[in-house]
């Protein structure tokens, strides 16, 4: 009811391309968000995906951040766990031309899951580097072995707690963070203020569930008023921070 709620005053906020006064932010709108171009490595994003939805292997599943909305019991289908918890094909299409469109060569990803986002922003950029971080181990080796059988040798796996992981990570600037791995308040603004030290002028986070609960809400919230970010945009499933210093504050709401 929450997110229903939260959706309906978003449809009625939200705009397009259409006022957006700022040129960085109506680029990114009509060259990335709403790019209409058939990738060829779009079929491979949905081939990816359509492998995941056949499998009915089971995995048991521990669940290190705020779980699943959709599926409680710790052992799930693989199945079930690409349709009710992986990205979407709309959003492996638009991470990957997001990816395509910043140029980004040094990735985080917080939660692998079963890499279906993983896999859409590593073929954007075989010179791209992703360090992919998964807190359940048997999912993490379900989706390093995928990784490998589609030749895909850009992704480095790490497993464990992401506190504990993060703080072993030799790099210290990345070009994009996506944050989809703990849907709490306070883990979300702890991680947000950890990887502050890592950006450079044209980094981007993206958030996943911003409006997942009131909690994660309130975190983007936070996010936004810090004094670090210049630019965020609501997307309603995602929240993008930009830190460009030439850019005025602004938080723009756009439908995509």
């Amino acid at each position: 009811m929450y997110q229903l709620l939260q959706y309906i005053k978003f449809l009625l906020k939200s705009t397009n391309q259409h006022g957006v006064h700022s040129p960085f932010v109506y680029n990114l709108i009509t060259k990335c968000f709403y790019d209409k171009t058939e990738y060829t490595a779009y079929k491979h994003i949905l081939n990816y995906k359509n492998a995941l939805l056949k499998n009915k292997t089971g995995i048991k599943v521990t669940d290190l951040g705020a779980g699943s909305q959709m599926m409680k019991q710790n052992e799930r289908i693989i199945s079930s766990m690409a349709k009710n918890a992986g990205s979407t094909n709309k959003r492996a299409k638009l991470l990957y031309r997001l990816v395509n469109y910043f140029n980004s060569k040094i990735i985080l990803e917080l939660g692998t899951s079963l890499g279906i986002a993983t896999h859409a922003m590593s073929l954007a950029n075989q010179e791209t580097k992703i360090t992919t971080i998964e807190g359940c181990s048997n999912i993490s080796e379900f989706s390093k072995a995928n990784f490998k059988r589609y030749h895909l040798n850009n992704i480095d796996v790490k497993t464990g707690d992401f506190n504990k992981v993060t703080s072993q990570l030799q790099t210290n600037n990345y070009d994009l963070v996506f944050f989809d791995g703990n849907h709490q308040k306070e883990a979300t603004l702890s991680y947000f203020e950890t990887f502050l030290q890592t950006i450079n002028n044209d980094s981007v986070f993206i958030f996943d569930d911003i409006y997942w609960s009131k909690e994660m809400t309130q975190a983007w919230e936070i996010i936004k008023q810090h004094p670090k970010v210049s630019v965020t945009i609501d997307t309603f499933f995602w929240g993008f921070v930009f830190f460009r210093k030439e850019q005025v504050k602004e938080h723009f709401i756009i439908r995509i």
